[in-house]
């Protein structure tokens, strides 16, 4: 095992570097070679974190990855006029990234891939962890969780078509409670039920005007009984001589008014 892990960082070390860079970051230059210049370890690849712009459709471009043209990457910080430059030759459906620092450590022994684990997750990169191939390989992989991956174009059409549908919605139902306030302050009587609306008006007020003469006649026949009756009464009480006939007369014309 000691002897294949010699062996392991001797060819490595000595390979080209075949990222599309052609050579260490700058910003890990002394991170990796502290690692090298140990026995115990040596990096197989890395990556000091880089801002990426790609596109959906492939065409017209030499670098590529995963079927997508790259428009724009940066291992520093980037400006919004380059980012928007490079926006501007997207064709397809633009795909902004932030691809933080990952790192991949050979390991001499299962301890020193420990060690090297425990130094990475105390200093932030709680994504990390190791792994043992069969032929005995055992890698450390430092990475961290705060990645950015944001889809530019459809991601924006998809917010756009939400936000116009939120638009309609509120004007719905602003003109909906306005209407109501309206009626409210007005105090519009509520609308008429269902017997009225079958019953035309000049219906109403011939029924109306029926009921007033039939209560009339009723009442004059009414007067009329009292009359006679009282008149009966007045022959029988001329006979006995107990009431004035003057009071009976009056109490007629009385009831021909009430």
């Amino acid at each position: 095992m000691e002897k294949s892990f010699s062996q392991w960082k001797k060819q490595c070390l000595k390979k080209l570097d075949l990222s599309k860079k052609g050579s260490v970051d700058e910003d890990i230059v002394h991170v990796v070679s502290l690692l090298n210049s140990c026995e115990e370890f040596f990096t197989t690849s890395s990556c000091s974190g880089r801002v990426l712009l790609t596109d959906g459709a492939a065409d017209n471009s030499a670098v590529q990855k995963q079927n997508c043209v790259w428009l724009f990457v940066s291992h520093h910080k980037c400006k919004c006029d380059e980012l928007l430059s490079a926006l501007a030759r997207s064709r397809g459906d633009a795909v902004m990234k932030f691809e933080p620092f990952v790192l991949h450590v050979q390991c001499r022994r299962l301890e020193d891939a420990q060690l090297m684990h425990s130094v990475a997750v105390n200093s932030g990169f709680r994504n990390s962890g190791l792994t043992v191939s069969k032929t005995g390989k055992i890698i450390t992989a430092v990475r961290s969780t705060h990645g950015l991956e944001v889809p530019l174009t459809q991601i924006a059409n998809q917010k756009m078509e939400e936000n116009l549908r939120r638009i309609h919605r509120f004007y719905q139902n602003l003109q909906s409670a306005l209407t109501t306030e309206k009626l409210q302050k007005l105090q519009i009587p509520d609308p008429p039920s269902s017997q009225e609306l079958n019953d035309p008006p000049h219906r109403l007020e011939t029924e109306k005007g029926e009921e007033e003469e039939e209560q009339e006649r009723r009442s004059k026949s009414s007067v009329y009984k009292r009359r006679r009756k009282r008149g009966q009464q007045h022959h029988t009480d001329s006979c006995h001589g107990d009431r004035d006939s003057s009071v009976t007369e009056l109490d007629d014309c009385l009831d021909l008014f009430t």
